[in-house]
């Protein structure tokens, strides 16, 4: 970090992206990604998923090394975040009630949070995975802006609540597999997946924004504001909550369809027998 940081931006971005994809493709994490490719592209061909998952080291690469400037990348007048509907967010402002906003691990997935938490100022609250290694996680938060932010779990998750009853917004990424969450179809298989997204918007009534980022060129994003998604009739508590997560999971589908090698391919997204 401190000789990425030293680095002028699209240098230390460029730099990034080339150790990346120069020695990603050569770990073990990368048969996982062209496992998950086999699975949720099967029409690929080897050439190609070969180019995503070069492309995937590059844009983690870049993303590691873009930490240290986060800050100045989504800066108001850095010129680095062009942004699209920002003024659907302004209108969630205004309107001083609860909403969520999601978004997936896409791109640099930290320029999305720094934006959004430029854009709605106090009244956002996001949900973050902490490090399974502390010192690492202690480095990487004092790197990034500051934020109002809480660690997913039972303390987060009622510091999440409070927030939402006084009509604040939460933002999170929901792509990740939770092993006790609910198994919604992705990409034609079963992966489990966390329904507090839409648990929480059928219980306070509020609407779900997608949010999405993509990465132009080197250390330059694209933040878009999307329609908010339509809530089910909530008739049977469970299926509106399967069916919101089924339209929360589409969209992110649909983001990795059109830039796939933006996305976090190395997860372990379904279970070893799908």
């Amino acid at each position: 970090m401190t000789a990425f940081g030293a680095l002028p931006v699209d240098w230390a971005s460029a730099l990034g992206g080339w150790l990346g994809r120069t020695i990603g493709p050569r770990l073990g994490a990368s048969r996982r990604a062209h496992r998950n490719l086999r699975r949720a592209l099967p029409d690929n061909s080897d050439a190609e998923n070969c180019r995503i998952v070069r492309g995937m080291w590059d844009n983690l690469g870049r993303s590691v090394a873009e930490l240290p400037h986060l800050e100045a990348i989504c800066a108001a007048g850095s010129q680095r975040v062009e942004i699209v509907n920002g003024k659907d967010v302004a209108a969630l402002r205004d309107q001083r009630r609860p909403a969520i906003l999601f978004g997936g691990h896409f791109a640099n997935w930290e320029v999305g949070p720094s934006t959004v938490h430029r854009l709605l100022g106090p009244s956002l609250l996001s949900v973050f995975r902490a490090s399974n290694n502390p010192w690492a996680d202690r480095v990487l938060r004092r790197r990034m802006p500051a934020r109002r932010a809480v660690a997913k779990g039972a303390d987060g998750g009622r510091d999440l609540l409070r927030h939402l009853h006084q009509g604040g917004h939460v933002a999170m990424l929901v792509d990740q597999k939770m092993n006790d969450g609910i198994a919604v179809p992705f990409f034609g298989r079963d992966a489990m997946t966390a329904p507090a997204i839409a648990r929480l918007a059928l219980r306070f009534d509020c609407p779900i924004v997608p949010v999405r980022v993509e990465r132009l060129n080197g250390p330059r994003f694209r933040f878009t504001v999307l329609p908010r998604l339509e809530l089910p009739d909530r008739n049977d508590a469970a299926d509106a909550v399967l069916e919101t997560m089924k339209r929360v999971t589409a969209t992110i589908e649909e983001w990795i369809v059109a830039r796939p090698e933006q996305w976090l391919w190395i997860h372990r997204r379904w279970p070893r027998e799908a």
